[in-house]
Protein backbone atom coordinates (compact mmCIF):
# COMPACT_ATOMS: atom_id res chain seq x y z
CA UNK A 1 0.00 0.00 0.00
CA UNK A 2 1.36 3.44 -0.78
CA UNK A 3 2.35 6.00 1.84
CA UNK A 4 0.02 8.73 2.94
CA UNK A 5 1.72 12.13 2.28
CA UNK A 6 -1.11 13.86 4.23
CA UNK A 7 0.41 11.59 7.15
CA UNK A 8 3.02 12.53 6.47
CA UNK A 9 2.78 16.23 7.64
CA UNK A 10 0.41 15.20 9.94
CA UNK A 11 -2.00 17.13 7.90
CA UNK A 12 -5.65 16.24 7.63
CA UNK A 13 -7.15 15.76 3.55
CA UNK A 14 -8.53 19.30 3.96
CA UNK A 15 -5.56 21.13 4.74
CA UNK A 16 -5.00 24.73 3.25
CA UNK A 17 -1.68 25.64 1.00
CA UNK A 18 -0.46 27.45 3.91
CA UNK A 19 -1.28 24.76 6.06
CA UNK A 20 1.06 22.34 3.80
CA UNK A 21 3.95 24.90 3.77
CA UNK A 22 3.71 25.68 7.77
CA UNK A 23 4.15 21.77 8.52
CA UNK A 24 7.11 20.98 6.17
CA UNK A 25 8.59 24.24 7.58
CA UNK A 26 8.08 22.81 11.01
CA UNK A 27 9.68 19.57 9.69
CA UNK A 28 12.15 20.60 7.64
CA UNK A 29 13.38 22.71 10.91
CA UNK A 30 13.45 20.01 12.68
CA UNK A 31 15.29 17.26 10.15
CA UNK A 32 17.07 18.68 7.54
CA UNK A 33 20.19 16.69 7.25
CA UNK A 34 22.07 19.73 8.31
CA UNK A 35 20.76 20.56 11.34
CA UNK A 36 20.75 16.53 12.26
CA UNK A 37 24.16 15.04 10.51
CA UNK A 38 24.57 11.92 10.64
CA UNK A 39 21.01 11.35 11.59
CA UNK A 40 19.93 8.39 9.11
CA UNK A 41 16.22 8.17 10.64
CA UNK A 42 16.14 12.10 10.50
CA UNK A 43 17.60 12.49 6.91
CA UNK A 44 14.73 9.03 5.68
CA UNK A 45 12.32 11.47 7.41
CA UNK A 46 13.15 14.27 5.57
CA UNK A 47 13.16 13.15 2.57
CA UNK A 48 9.73 11.42 2.49
CA UNK A 49 8.27 15.06 3.98
CA UNK A 50 9.81 17.00 1.36
CA UNK A 51 8.52 14.36 -1.36
CA UNK A 52 4.89 14.85 0.72
CA UNK A 53 5.34 18.57 0.22
CA UNK A 54 6.30 18.84 -3.21
CA UNK A 55 3.01 16.31 -3.96
CA UNK A 56 0.74 18.93 -1.72
CA UNK A 57 1.97 21.79 -2.93
CA UNK A 58 1.08 21.48 -6.53
CA UNK A 59 -2.58 22.09 -6.98
CA UNK A 60 -2.65 19.94 -9.91
CA UNK A 61 -1.20 17.25 -8.43
CA UNK A 62 -2.60 17.32 -5.51
CA UNK A 63 -6.14 16.84 -7.19
CA UNK A 64 -5.16 14.16 -8.91
CA UNK A 65 -4.08 12.22 -5.84
CA UNK A 66 -7.13 13.10 -4.28
CA UNK A 67 -9.41 12.00 -7.00
CA UNK A 68 -7.38 8.74 -6.80
CA UNK A 69 -5.59 8.78 -10.30
CA UNK A 70 -2.10 8.49 -9.21
CA UNK A 71 -0.96 7.13 -5.76
CA UNK A 72 1.69 9.20 -3.05
CA UNK A 73 4.63 8.30 -5.75
CA UNK A 74 3.38 9.86 -8.62
CA UNK A 75 2.29 6.51 -10.42
CA UNK A 76 -0.57 6.35 -12.42
CA UNK A 77 -3.18 4.17 -11.00
CA UNK A 78 -4.47 2.87 -14.41
CA UNK A 79 -1.63 2.25 -17.29
CA UNK A 80 -2.54 4.11 -21.00
CA UNK A 81 -1.61 2.44 -23.80
CA UNK A 82 0.53 3.34 -27.15
CA UNK A 83 -0.93 2.62 -30.44
CA UNK A 84 1.31 3.01 -33.66
CA UNK A 85 1.35 6.52 -35.16
CA UNK A 86 -0.50 7.58 -32.43
CA UNK A 87 1.33 8.89 -29.24
CA UNK A 88 0.41 7.94 -25.60
CA UNK A 89 -0.30 10.20 -22.75
CA UNK A 90 1.52 9.55 -20.04
CA UNK A 91 -0.80 11.43 -17.05
CA UNK A 92 1.67 12.06 -14.25
CA UNK A 93 4.46 13.30 -16.66
CA UNK A 94 7.97 14.04 -16.45
CA UNK A 95 8.87 15.96 -13.02
CA UNK A 96 5.42 16.57 -12.52
CA UNK A 97 5.44 13.64 -9.44
CA UNK A 98 5.74 14.42 -5.87
CA UNK A 99 9.37 14.06 -5.67
CA UNK A 100 11.56 16.70 -5.36
CA UNK A 101 11.27 19.53 -8.60
CA UNK A 102 7.78 18.20 -9.27
CA UNK A 103 6.94 20.45 -12.23
CA UNK A 104 3.86 22.56 -10.12
CA UNK A 105 5.73 22.63 -6.98
CA UNK A 106 8.33 24.59 -8.09
CA UNK A 107 5.55 27.26 -9.32
CA UNK A 108 4.09 27.43 -5.79
CA UNK A 109 6.96 27.35 -3.12
CA UNK A 110 10.64 27.38 -3.62
CA UNK A 111 12.50 25.13 -1.31
CA UNK A 112 15.43 27.48 -1.19
CA UNK A 113 13.48 30.28 -0.32
CA UNK A 114 11.78 27.86 2.79
CA UNK A 115 15.94 27.02 3.86
CA UNK A 116 16.99 30.53 3.87
CA UNK A 117 13.57 31.77 5.59
CA UNK A 118 14.64 28.92 8.36
CA UNK A 119 17.96 29.00 8.28
CA UNK A 120 19.39 32.24 7.10
CA UNK A 121 20.71 33.37 3.29
CA UNK A 122 23.01 30.57 1.57
CA UNK A 123 21.89 27.75 4.35
CA UNK A 124 23.12 24.60 2.58
CA UNK A 125 24.77 25.90 -0.62
CA UNK A 126 27.01 23.04 -2.07
CA UNK A 127 25.25 20.61 0.69
CA UNK A 128 23.99 17.68 -1.29
CA UNK A 129 20.93 17.67 0.74
CA UNK A 130 20.03 20.95 -0.67
CA UNK A 131 20.31 19.68 -4.26
CA UNK A 132 18.40 17.02 -4.20
CA UNK A 133 17.76 14.34 -6.60
CA UNK A 134 14.29 14.31 -8.43
CA UNK A 135 11.91 11.40 -8.44
CA UNK A 136 11.46 8.68 -10.62
CA UNK A 137 8.24 8.64 -12.86
CA UNK A 138 6.67 5.29 -14.04
CA UNK A 139 4.39 4.55 -16.81
CA UNK A 140 3.05 1.52 -18.73
CA UNK A 141 3.51 1.62 -22.82
CA UNK A 142 1.38 -0.89 -25.15
CA UNK A 143 3.56 -1.93 -28.25
CA UNK A 144 2.53 -4.16 -30.87
CA UNK A 145 3.90 -7.57 -30.89
CA UNK A 146 5.79 -7.08 -34.10
CA UNK A 147 7.61 -3.98 -32.80
CA UNK A 148 7.95 -6.11 -29.62
CA UNK A 149 9.96 -8.62 -32.11
CA UNK A 150 11.76 -6.08 -34.69
CA UNK A 151 11.97 -3.02 -31.90
CA UNK A 152 10.69 0.16 -32.71
CA UNK A 153 10.85 3.82 -31.57
CA UNK A 154 7.64 5.72 -30.26
CA UNK A 155 7.38 9.11 -28.95
CA UNK A 156 5.25 9.34 -26.01
CA UNK A 157 3.72 12.67 -24.77
CA UNK A 158 3.79 13.78 -21.30
CA UNK A 159 0.54 15.67 -19.29
CA UNK A 160 2.32 18.76 -19.42
CA UNK A 161 3.54 18.85 -23.02
CA UNK A 162 7.10 17.43 -23.04
CA UNK A 163 7.39 14.31 -24.91
CA UNK A 164 9.17 11.61 -24.86
CA UNK A 165 11.44 9.43 -27.77
CA UNK A 166 11.18 5.60 -26.67
CA UNK A 167 13.34 3.51 -28.05
CA UNK A 168 12.12 -0.26 -28.11
CA UNK A 169 14.82 -2.71 -28.26
CA UNK A 170 14.18 -5.95 -30.33
CA UNK A 171 13.42 -8.78 -28.59
CA UNK A 172 11.35 -7.10 -25.08
CA UNK A 173 8.54 -9.17 -23.77
CA UNK A 174 5.68 -7.96 -21.20
CA UNK A 175 6.89 -6.68 -17.75
CA UNK A 176 10.13 -5.57 -19.07
CA UNK A 177 11.17 -1.87 -17.62
CA UNK A 178 13.20 0.31 -19.40
CA UNK A 179 14.98 3.27 -17.76
CA UNK A 180 15.11 6.45 -19.49
CA UNK A 181 18.07 8.34 -17.52
CA UNK A 182 17.14 11.69 -16.31
CA UNK A 183 14.19 12.07 -17.93
CA UNK A 184 12.20 11.86 -15.05
CA UNK A 185 11.11 14.42 -12.11
CA UNK A 186 13.78 17.93 -12.35
CA UNK A 187 16.29 18.22 -9.17
CA UNK A 188 15.77 20.56 -6.45
CA UNK A 189 18.04 23.11 -6.21
CA UNK A 190 20.13 22.28 -8.93
CA UNK A 191 20.08 18.29 -8.07
CA UNK A 192 20.11 15.38 -10.72
CA UNK A 193 16.80 14.80 -12.59
CA UNK A 194 15.51 11.17 -11.72
CA UNK A 195 14.21 8.60 -14.61
CA UNK A 196 11.58 7.42 -16.33
CA UNK A 197 10.49 3.83 -16.32
CA UNK A 198 8.73 2.49 -18.35
CA UNK A 199 6.70 -0.81 -18.29
CA UNK A 200 6.26 -2.50 -21.40
CA UNK A 201 3.00 -4.44 -22.54
CA UNK A 202 3.18 -6.50 -25.33
CA UNK A 203 -0.06 -6.67 -27.58
CA UNK A 204 -1.50 -10.10 -28.55
CA UNK A 205 -1.12 -10.65 -32.20
CA UNK A 206 -3.71 -11.85 -34.54
CA UNK A 207 -1.72 -14.99 -35.32
CA UNK A 208 2.20 -15.00 -34.48
CA UNK A 209 2.90 -16.54 -30.69
CA UNK A 210 5.97 -16.09 -29.27
CA UNK A 211 7.14 -19.08 -26.96
CA UNK A 212 10.76 -18.42 -25.89
CA UNK A 213 12.68 -16.56 -28.57
CA UNK A 214 10.54 -18.56 -31.29
CA UNK A 215 7.43 -17.47 -33.51
CA UNK A 216 4.57 -19.85 -33.90
CA UNK A 217 2.04 -19.81 -36.33
CA UNK A 218 -0.87 -22.25 -38.19
CA UNK A 219 -1.36 -21.50 -41.86
CA UNK A 220 -3.94 -23.03 -43.50
CA UNK A 221 -2.82 -25.01 -47.16
CA UNK A 222 -5.56 -26.55 -49.86
CA UNK A 223 -5.84 -30.11 -49.65
CA UNK A 224 -4.41 -30.46 -53.28
CA UNK A 225 -1.21 -28.54 -52.13
CA UNK A 226 -0.99 -31.07 -48.85
CA UNK A 227 -1.09 -34.10 -51.43
CA UNK A 228 1.15 -32.53 -53.83
CA UNK A 229 2.94 -30.47 -52.47
CA UNK A 230 3.83 -27.10 -53.81
CA UNK A 231 4.95 -23.34 -52.77
CA UNK A 232 3.29 -21.28 -50.74
CA UNK A 233 3.68 -17.40 -49.34
CA UNK A 234 3.87 -17.57 -45.33
CA UNK A 235 4.10 -14.54 -43.23
CA UNK A 236 7.45 -13.61 -40.63
CA UNK A 237 8.03 -11.09 -38.71
CA UNK A 238 10.22 -9.49 -41.05
CA UNK A 239 7.98 -9.91 -44.13
CA UNK A 240 7.19 -12.84 -46.24
CA UNK A 241 8.84 -15.63 -47.45
CA UNK A 242 8.34 -18.78 -50.13
CA UNK A 243 7.53 -21.80 -48.07
CA UNK A 244 7.73 -25.04 -49.64
CA UNK A 245 4.89 -27.65 -48.57
CA UNK A 246 6.13 -31.59 -48.81
CA UNK A 247 3.81 -34.08 -50.69
CA UNK A 248 2.03 -35.86 -48.41
CA UNK A 249 1.71 -33.21 -45.82
CA UNK A 250 -0.90 -33.90 -43.00
CA UNK A 251 -3.01 -31.23 -40.43
CA UNK A 252 -0.33 -30.97 -37.84
CA UNK A 253 2.50 -31.28 -39.88
CA UNK A 254 5.47 -28.89 -38.46
CA UNK A 255 7.63 -26.83 -40.64
CA UNK A 256 11.15 -24.58 -39.45
CA UNK A 257 11.98 -21.44 -41.08
CA UNK A 258 15.57 -20.93 -39.57
CA UNK A 259 16.57 -17.73 -38.16
CA UNK A 260 12.96 -16.23 -38.46
CA UNK A 261 12.32 -16.24 -34.63
CA UNK A 262 13.11 -13.34 -32.02
CA UNK A 263 14.93 -10.43 -32.91
CA UNK A 264 16.79 -12.91 -35.74
CA UNK A 265 17.60 -15.18 -32.60
CA UNK A 266 15.29 -17.94 -32.53
CA UNK A 267 13.13 -20.18 -35.66
CA UNK A 268 10.06 -19.59 -36.79
CA UNK A 269 7.43 -22.97 -36.67
CA UNK A 270 4.71 -23.23 -39.02
CA UNK A 271 1.66 -26.03 -37.92
CA UNK A 272 0.00 -26.81 -41.48
CA UNK A 273 -4.22 -27.35 -41.19
CA UNK A 274 -5.33 -28.80 -44.33
CA UNK A 275 -8.40 -27.19 -45.06
CA UNK A 276 -11.23 -28.94 -47.06
CA UNK A 277 -13.67 -26.32 -49.24
CA UNK A 278 -16.59 -24.90 -47.35
CA UNK A 279 -19.17 -25.72 -49.85
CA UNK A 280 -19.59 -29.74 -51.02
CA UNK A 281 -16.93 -30.07 -54.06
CA UNK A 282 -19.17 -33.15 -56.25
CA UNK A 283 -16.30 -33.46 -57.72
CA UNK A 284 -14.34 -34.43 -54.56
CA UNK A 285 -17.28 -36.46 -53.17
CA UNK A 286 -16.87 -38.40 -56.42
CA UNK A 287 -13.13 -39.20 -55.91
CA UNK A 288 -13.14 -40.08 -52.07
CA UNK A 289 -15.76 -42.83 -52.78
CA UNK A 290 -13.58 -44.67 -55.85
CA UNK A 291 -10.07 -44.05 -53.82
CA UNK A 292 -8.85 -47.41 -52.99
CA UNK A 293 -7.51 -46.85 -50.00
CA UNK A 294 -10.96 -45.76 -48.54
CA UNK A 295 -10.90 -48.05 -45.79
CA UNK A 296 -7.69 -46.58 -43.98
CA UNK A 297 -8.20 -45.08 -40.82
CA UNK A 298 -5.58 -42.88 -39.37
CA UNK A 299 -4.68 -43.32 -35.72
CA UNK A 300 -7.12 -42.11 -33.08
CA UNK A 301 -7.00 -41.93 -28.86
CA UNK A 302 -7.68 -44.72 -27.22
CA UNK A 303 -9.86 -44.55 -24.22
Amino acid sequence: MSWDPYATLALGRTATADEIRRAYRAMAKELHPDVRPNDKQAEDRFKRATAAFNLLSDPVMKSRYDRGEIDADGNERMAFSSRPRQSARAHAGAGAGPGPGGAGAQDAFDLGDIFSDLFGPGFGNGRSYSRMRGRDIRFTLEVDFLDSINGAKRRVSLAEGRTLDVAIPAGVESGQVLRLKNQGGAGVQGGPAGDALVELTVRPHAFFRREGQDVHMDLNISLTEAVEGGRVQAPTPTGPVTLTIPAGSNTGKTLRLKGKGVAGQGDQFVKLQVMLPETPDEDLKKFVKKWAKRDYVPPRPQG
